[in-house]
């Protein structure tokens, strides 16, 4: 008995090593539970910024189609119209070209107006092609010229979409189109439609498609006409 203990009273070596065995079991436990809990954190707060980014991109949109708008004193046989909206079908990720009253002059006495041309578009992630990203492009001014060529502000409205779809109601219809073209030689020509519906596919963390659905009201349908005598 006695070579089995430290000393007169104390504990044997099989209980310290029980001991030892059952204060490791806990502290393994405890690690596990606190390391787990930062995974949820570093999860959960990647979700909430990912939603962020999603509520951003869409009020943006929202804000940008609501002050669209087309106008008649222009040259209307031009191929390059300074005002228009124009809708495509492309695919997984619709474009979307149009003149808006929404732009900000951020600089004083800068050669800028209210009035500008924004475009939506797709374009590959720069450091993974195989991400495709919403483009915003937004030019300083309308021109009757080709408007790629324009000065203009680019951004990334948001990463890594997988289905950008715009929609179009046609108030006169009461119906949705999948294009619009305020230019083109028919029932569309000269007119805006009244709301834009905006859906928006992205793949979550476990690799299912969840889907953003929101509308923007067009509060100008018919083109400006200005008199003068």
């Amino acid at each position: 008995m006695g070579a089995h203990r430290i000393r007169e009273g104390g504990m044997t070596t099989i209980e310290i090593l029980v001991s030892m065995a059952i204060m490791l079991g806990m502290f393994t436990m405890a690690w596990s539970s606190f390391s787990g809990g930062l995974t949820i954190k570093r999860n959960s707060e990647a979700i909430n910024e990912r939603y962020h980014e999603i509520r951003i991109a869409m009020g943006r949109m929202v804000e940008d189609m609501s002050s669209a708008y087309i106008s008649a004193n222009e040259n209307q046989n031009l191929n390059e119209r300074r005002t228009m909206f124009i809708g495509k079908d492309s695919g997984d990720v619709d474009e979307l070209r149009f003149t808006s009253l929404g732009h900000r002059v951020l600089w004083a006495d800068a050669n800028e107006s209210e009035q500008t041309m924004i475009s939506y578009f797709e374009e590959n992630d720069l450091e993974d092609s195989s991400k495709e990203n919403l483009i915003r492009r937004e030019s300083r001014r309308p021109a009757d010229e080709d408007w790629k060529s324009e000065p203009a502000e680019i951004d990334v409205l948001l990463r890594d979409v997988k289905k950008v779809q715009f929609e179009y109601y046609d108030w006169t219809e009461k119906s949705w189109r999948d294009e619009w073209d305020s230019t083109a030689v028919d029932a569309q020509r000269g007119r805006l439609p009244s709301r834009v519906r905006i859906t928006i596919l992205l793949e979550n963390e476990q690799g299912d498609e969840v889907k953003f659905v929101s509308q923007a009201r067009l509060m100008l349908q018919e083109e400006l006409k200005f008199f003068t005598n």
